[in-house]
Protein backbone atom coordinates (compact mmCIF):
# COMPACT_ATOMS: atom_id res chain seq x y z
CA UNK A 1 0.00 0.00 0.00
CA UNK A 2 1.37 3.42 -0.98
CA UNK A 3 0.51 5.96 1.75
CA UNK A 4 1.94 9.05 0.09
CA UNK A 5 4.21 10.19 -2.71
CA UNK A 6 6.65 13.07 -2.64
CA UNK A 7 8.18 14.34 -5.84
CA UNK A 8 7.81 17.07 -8.44
CA UNK A 9 4.83 17.95 -10.59
CA UNK A 10 5.50 16.61 -14.09
CA UNK A 11 2.13 17.31 -15.71
CA UNK A 12 -1.59 17.67 -15.10
CA UNK A 13 -3.94 15.96 -17.52
CA UNK A 14 -7.69 16.19 -18.02
CA UNK A 15 -8.96 12.65 -18.46
CA UNK A 16 -12.35 11.26 -19.41
CA UNK A 17 -15.45 12.12 -17.36
CA UNK A 18 -13.78 15.26 -16.00
CA UNK A 19 -11.09 13.24 -14.23
CA UNK A 20 -7.89 15.10 -13.36
CA UNK A 21 -4.66 13.09 -13.51
CA UNK A 22 -1.51 14.33 -11.81
CA UNK A 23 1.79 12.90 -13.07
CA UNK A 24 4.19 13.07 -10.14
CA UNK A 25 7.87 12.47 -10.83
CA UNK A 26 9.33 10.51 -7.92
CA UNK A 27 12.99 9.67 -8.49
CA UNK A 28 12.50 9.68 -12.27
CA UNK A 29 9.42 7.47 -12.08
CA UNK A 30 6.16 9.08 -13.18
CA UNK A 31 3.18 8.07 -11.06
CA UNK A 32 -0.33 8.66 -12.41
CA UNK A 33 -2.56 9.85 -9.60
CA UNK A 34 -6.19 10.88 -9.96
CA UNK A 35 -6.90 13.93 -7.82
CA UNK A 36 -9.98 16.06 -7.12
CA UNK A 37 -10.27 19.11 -9.43
CA UNK A 38 -10.23 21.26 -6.28
CA UNK A 39 -6.70 20.03 -5.50
CA UNK A 40 -5.56 20.64 -9.08
CA UNK A 41 -6.17 24.36 -8.54
CA UNK A 42 -3.79 24.33 -5.57
CA UNK A 43 -0.87 22.55 -7.25
CA UNK A 44 2.48 24.33 -7.60
CA UNK A 45 4.07 25.03 -10.98
CA UNK A 46 5.52 22.24 -13.11
CA UNK A 47 8.82 21.01 -11.72
CA UNK A 48 8.03 22.20 -8.20
CA UNK A 49 8.00 19.76 -5.25
CA UNK A 50 4.69 18.40 -4.03
CA UNK A 51 3.46 15.73 -1.63
CA UNK A 52 0.21 13.87 -2.23
CA UNK A 53 -1.46 11.42 0.15
CA UNK A 54 -2.61 8.36 -1.76
CA UNK A 55 -5.07 5.51 -1.71
CA UNK A 56 -4.12 2.50 -3.79
CA UNK A 57 -6.82 0.40 -5.41
CA UNK A 58 -6.43 -2.75 -7.48
CA UNK A 59 -9.27 -3.15 -9.94
CA UNK A 60 -9.38 -5.81 -12.64
CA UNK A 61 -5.60 -6.31 -12.37
CA UNK A 62 -5.06 -2.58 -12.80
CA UNK A 63 -3.40 -0.55 -10.04
CA UNK A 64 -5.08 2.82 -9.49
CA UNK A 65 -3.85 5.66 -7.30
CA UNK A 66 -6.08 8.40 -5.91
CA UNK A 67 -4.39 11.44 -4.40
CA UNK A 68 -5.37 14.05 -1.83
CA UNK A 69 -3.87 17.16 -0.31
CA UNK A 70 -4.02 15.88 3.26
CA UNK A 71 -4.07 12.60 5.15
CA UNK A 72 -7.49 13.54 6.53
CA UNK A 73 -8.99 13.86 3.04
CA UNK A 74 -7.47 10.51 2.08
CA UNK A 75 -8.88 8.88 5.22
CA UNK A 76 -12.32 10.40 4.60
CA UNK A 77 -12.21 9.08 1.03
CA UNK A 78 -11.63 5.59 2.45
CA UNK A 79 -14.62 6.00 4.75
CA UNK A 80 -16.81 7.09 1.83
CA UNK A 81 -15.95 4.17 -0.44
CA UNK A 82 -16.74 1.76 2.39
CA UNK A 83 -20.41 2.68 1.97
CA UNK A 84 -22.40 0.43 -0.35
CA UNK A 85 -23.06 2.11 -3.68
CA UNK A 86 -20.32 4.74 -3.28
CA UNK A 87 -17.40 4.20 -5.62
CA UNK A 88 -14.15 6.09 -5.98
CA UNK A 89 -15.49 8.60 -8.52
CA UNK A 90 -18.51 9.48 -6.40
CA UNK A 91 -16.33 9.82 -3.29
CA UNK A 92 -14.01 12.21 -5.13
CA UNK A 93 -17.01 14.18 -6.38
CA UNK A 94 -18.30 14.52 -2.81
CA UNK A 95 -14.94 15.81 -1.58
CA UNK A 96 -14.57 18.13 -4.53
CA UNK A 97 -18.07 19.60 -4.26
CA UNK A 98 -18.23 20.16 -0.51
CA UNK A 99 -14.66 20.05 0.76
CA UNK A 100 -13.62 18.13 3.85
CA UNK A 101 -15.10 20.27 6.67
CA UNK A 102 -18.50 20.78 5.01
CA UNK A 103 -18.75 17.16 3.88
CA UNK A 104 -18.05 15.79 7.35
CA UNK A 105 -20.50 18.27 8.84
CA UNK A 106 -23.21 17.34 6.33
CA UNK A 107 -22.84 13.63 7.09
CA UNK A 108 -22.69 14.07 10.87
CA UNK A 109 -25.80 16.27 10.93
CA UNK A 110 -27.65 14.24 8.29
CA UNK A 111 -27.89 17.23 5.95
CA UNK A 112 -29.31 15.40 2.93
CA UNK A 113 -29.85 18.62 1.01
CA UNK A 114 -26.15 19.51 1.21
CA UNK A 115 -25.04 16.01 0.22
CA UNK A 116 -27.30 15.91 -2.85
CA UNK A 117 -25.59 19.02 -4.22
CA UNK A 118 -22.97 16.59 -5.50
CA UNK A 119 -23.71 15.35 -9.04
CA UNK A 120 -24.71 11.68 -8.92
CA UNK A 121 -25.77 11.70 -5.27
CA UNK A 122 -29.48 11.14 -4.84
CA UNK A 123 -31.55 11.11 -1.68
CA UNK A 124 -31.09 7.38 -1.08
CA UNK A 125 -27.30 7.57 -1.38
CA UNK A 126 -27.19 10.66 0.85
CA UNK A 127 -29.33 8.94 3.48
CA UNK A 128 -27.10 5.86 3.35
CA UNK A 129 -23.98 7.98 3.83
CA UNK A 130 -25.48 9.70 6.86
CA UNK A 131 -26.79 6.45 8.34
CA UNK A 132 -23.58 4.45 7.96
CA UNK A 133 -20.98 7.14 8.66
CA UNK A 134 -22.60 9.56 11.11
CA UNK A 135 -21.26 7.96 14.27
CA UNK A 136 -17.89 7.03 12.77
CA UNK A 137 -17.18 10.53 11.43
CA UNK A 138 -18.36 12.25 14.58
CA UNK A 139 -15.79 10.30 16.60
CA UNK A 140 -13.17 10.63 13.83
CA UNK A 141 -13.52 14.41 13.77
CA UNK A 142 -13.30 14.60 17.55
CA UNK A 143 -10.16 12.45 17.55
CA UNK A 144 -8.52 14.78 15.01
CA UNK A 145 -9.18 17.83 17.16
CA UNK A 146 -8.11 16.05 20.37
CA UNK A 147 -4.79 14.90 18.94
CA UNK A 148 -4.08 18.28 17.41
CA UNK A 149 -3.78 16.74 13.95
CA UNK A 150 -2.60 19.10 11.22
CA UNK A 151 -5.53 17.89 9.15
CA UNK A 152 -8.18 18.65 11.78
CA UNK A 153 -10.91 21.24 11.55
CA UNK A 154 -12.06 23.94 13.99
CA UNK A 155 -14.92 23.33 16.38
CA UNK A 156 -18.32 23.53 14.71
CA UNK A 157 -19.35 26.74 16.49
CA UNK A 158 -16.14 28.47 15.38
CA UNK A 159 -16.48 27.19 11.84
CA UNK A 160 -20.03 28.51 11.62
CA UNK A 161 -19.01 31.95 12.93
CA UNK A 162 -16.14 32.18 10.46
CA UNK A 163 -18.28 31.07 7.54
CA UNK A 164 -21.13 33.49 8.32
CA UNK A 165 -18.77 36.43 8.77
CA UNK A 166 -16.71 35.77 5.65
CA UNK A 167 -19.77 35.08 3.52
CA UNK A 168 -21.14 38.45 4.64
CA UNK A 169 -17.84 40.03 3.55
CA UNK A 170 -18.27 38.59 0.07
CA UNK A 171 -15.95 35.58 0.14
CA UNK A 172 -17.10 32.40 -1.61
CA UNK A 173 -17.71 29.07 0.09
CA UNK A 174 -14.70 27.58 -1.69
CA UNK A 175 -12.39 30.37 -0.52
CA UNK A 176 -13.63 29.99 3.04
CA UNK A 177 -13.12 26.21 3.00
CA UNK A 178 -9.55 26.63 1.73
CA UNK A 179 -8.79 29.22 4.42
CA UNK A 180 -10.16 27.00 7.19
CA UNK A 181 -8.19 24.02 5.91
CA UNK A 182 -4.98 26.06 5.78
CA UNK A 183 -5.48 27.56 9.24
CA UNK A 184 -6.28 24.14 10.69
CA UNK A 185 -2.65 23.19 10.12
CA UNK A 186 -1.77 25.35 13.15
CA UNK A 187 -2.14 23.15 16.27
CA UNK A 188 -2.18 26.19 18.58
CA UNK A 189 -4.98 27.84 16.65
CA UNK A 190 -7.02 24.62 16.73
CA UNK A 191 -7.08 24.89 20.54
CA UNK A 192 -8.13 28.57 20.39
CA UNK A 193 -11.87 28.92 21.17
CA UNK A 194 -11.97 32.59 20.14
CA UNK A 195 -13.86 32.87 16.85
CA UNK A 196 -12.63 36.45 16.33
CA UNK A 197 -9.04 35.24 16.20
CA UNK A 198 -10.01 32.68 13.57
CA UNK A 199 -11.82 35.34 11.55
CA UNK A 200 -8.84 37.73 11.66
CA UNK A 201 -6.43 34.97 10.62
CA UNK A 202 -8.77 33.82 7.85
CA UNK A 203 -9.08 37.35 6.42
CA UNK A 204 -5.31 37.77 6.54
CA UNK A 205 -4.81 34.43 4.78
CA UNK A 206 -7.34 35.27 2.08
CA UNK A 207 -5.75 38.69 1.54
CA UNK A 208 -2.33 37.23 0.73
Amino acid sequence: MIGYLQGTVASIQQGSSNRVILILDVNQVGYEVQIPPRLAQQLPALGEPFQVFTHQQIKEEQILLYGFGSAAERDLFRQLVSVSGVGAQLAIALLDTLGLPDLVQAIVTGNIRALTKTPGVGNKTAERLALELKTKLKQWRQDLVTTGSTSAAPELSIQEDVEMTLLALGYSGGEIAEALQALSQDPKLLKNPNAEDWIRRAIAWLSN
